[in-house]
C-alpha cells in the first residue's frame, strides 16, 4: 500500500507540473509544494509588513492553518467573517476588494491552466478577477480537472453540495447530494460562475498547488 501511495504522489507531482507550465502560458505564476507545511511557508512569503490582507471563504485555508500567522507578519487583516451583523460583513467584503493581498482557493483548476469557480455572494470571484494587487490561490491536487466541463461537473457534484451542508443552506443538493439548478433567494450557492483563462497583469496571480487533498 505504501508503494502505491508513493507512486500516486509521484503521479500527482507530474500532473501539478503540467498545470504549472500551462498556468505560466496564461501569465499566472504557479508553484508546487509537496506538503501543507511547504504551502503554508510559501503563502506567507508573499505577505509583507504593513500590507492589507484579506481572504475568501475557503475550507482549504482553514486546513492549512495559515490565517492566524498572517497578522504575526505585521499585516493588516480584513477578516470578513469576524462580523456578526450581515451589513458589517458586507462592508468588509467591499473593503477586501482593495486589499494588497487576497488569499483564496479555487473550486477547480484544469490541466491546461484555467481556474474555474462558482460562488454564492460573489466577493471571492470578484477579488480574483479585479481589485487586490496580489491574489494567492492555494489548491490541493483533488482540485485538478481534465477540462472546464469536468471542472464544472466536479464543483456542482462535490464542492457545492459539501459547502451547502457546511453553511446550513436549504438547497436541494444539501438534501439529495444532486444539483437541481435551484433559484432560492438567500440559499442558492451557484450564483456566479467565473472562468479565469488569462491574467492581463503579469505577476498578479499566484497558484500554489499542494500534493495533498484539501478542501472540497
Amino acid at each position: 500500500m505504501d508503494g502505491m501511495n508513493k507512486i500516486v504522489r509521484q503521479a500527482n507531482a507530474v500532473k501539478c507540473e503540467t498545470v504549472i507550465k500551462n498556468l505560466r502560458k496564461r501569465q499566472i505564476d504557479g508553484y508546487y509544494c509537496e506538503t501543507v507545511r511547504e504551502a503554508n511557508e510559501k503563502l506567507l512569503s508573499f505577505i509583507h509588513d504593513g500590507e492589507t490582507v484579506s481572504w475568501g471563504g475557503s475550507v482549504t485555508l482553514d486546513e492549512i492553518d495559515v490565517k492566524e500567522k498572517i497578522s504575526m507578519l505585521g499585516a493588516k487583516v480584513i477578516d470578513v467573517w469576524a462580523y456578526e451583523k450581515p451589513e458589517e460583513s458586507m462592508e468588509a467584503k467591499r473593503k477586501a476588494l482593495s486589499s494588497d493581498v487576497f488569499i483564496t482557493s479555487t473550486n477547480a483548476v484544469t490541466i491546461d491552466g484555467q481556474l474555474v469557480n462558482i460562488d454564492g455572494t460573489g466577493n471571492r470571484v470578484a477579488a480574483m478577477a479585479f481589485g487586490p494587487e496580489k491574489v494567492i490561490i492555494v489548491a490541493g491536487v483533488n482540485k485538478i480537472a481534465s477540462n472546464v466541463g469536468d471542472a464544472l461537473e466536479r464543483i456542482k457534484s462535490k464542492a457545492c453540495t459539501a459547502n451547502a451542508i457546511r453553511l446550513g443552506k436549504q438547497t436541494p443538493c444539501a438534501k439529495t447530494g444532486e444539483c437541481a439548478n435551484c433559484l432560492i433567494p438567500g440559499e442558492t450557492l451557484c450564483c456566479s460562475t467565473v472562468i479565469t483563462r488569462f491574467s492581463n497583469r503579469k505577476g498578479r496571480m499566484h497558484v500554489i498547488l499542494v500534493n495533498e487533498e484539501l478542501g472540497y
